[in-house]
């Protein structure tokens, strides 16, 4: 049976990056789904934000900077989360850094352009799974770290959206509690009299 649009959509589940394994999406893959990630509302088309692919050698090659800066960051030192979160860093077979990279215009604000690149990262998990992988947004210390950010491609006034990991599950994702709509929803009508 093929899923809809309105079932994915209305069951999309989150598989942690820690059980995304191989096979995940080849180079050409890769490209198809930034295509698809990057059809975001963009105010004025200024595509404020940038892509960086890390490759799974790459990752690992590079993981022990990230867990030795983790170790410098933590108030735990190499016992701290911040050293394990960077050795998952490797794990997925490809992870995809969204920059937000804001431009100086005129009539759009800052925050309309962050709102797109947070939008990439949403469309990418959309993207990953249109094509059979799951996908995990995570953001992590090394987001908010100077110079973790700068050692993974952040440029001057860039930041990370978040770090899109993607593979094949290795287990099946779990359901969790969901936001009580009714509770968070308002009707907006003007007061009488105005």
């Amino acid at each position: 049976m093929t899923e809809t649009l309105k079932d994915y959509l209305s069951s999309r589940r989150t598989v942690p990056a820690a059980q995304l394994n191989e096979p995940g999406p080849d180079s050409d893959t890769v490209s198809e789904i930034l295509k698809i990630a990057a059809r975001v509302p963009d105010h004025g088309k200024l595509a404020p934000w940038r892509f960086i692919v890390y490759g799974k050698a790459d990752r690992v090659a590079s993981s022990g900077w990230l867990v030795s800066r983790g170790e410098q960051v933590s108030s735990h030192g190499a016992a701290g989360p911040e050293a394990e979160k960077a050795r998952r860093f490797a794990h997925a077979p490809v992870v995809i850094g969204v920059v937000s990279s804001p431009r100086d215009h005129p009539k759009i604000p800052l925050w309309e352009q962050q709102l797109s690149a947070a939008a990439v990262c949403l469309n990418l998990i959309h993207a990953a799974h249109a094509f059979g992988f799951s996908a995990q947004w995570l953001t992590d210390w090394f987001s908010y770290d100077a110079d973790a950010a700068a050692f993974l491609g952040a440029g001057n006034n860039e930041r990370f959206a978040g770090f899109v990991h993607i593979g094949t599950p290795s287990v099946s994702p779990t359901e969790r509690d969901r936001p009580d709509i009714a509770a968070i929803t308002t009707h907006w009508r003007p007061e009488k009299g105005s």
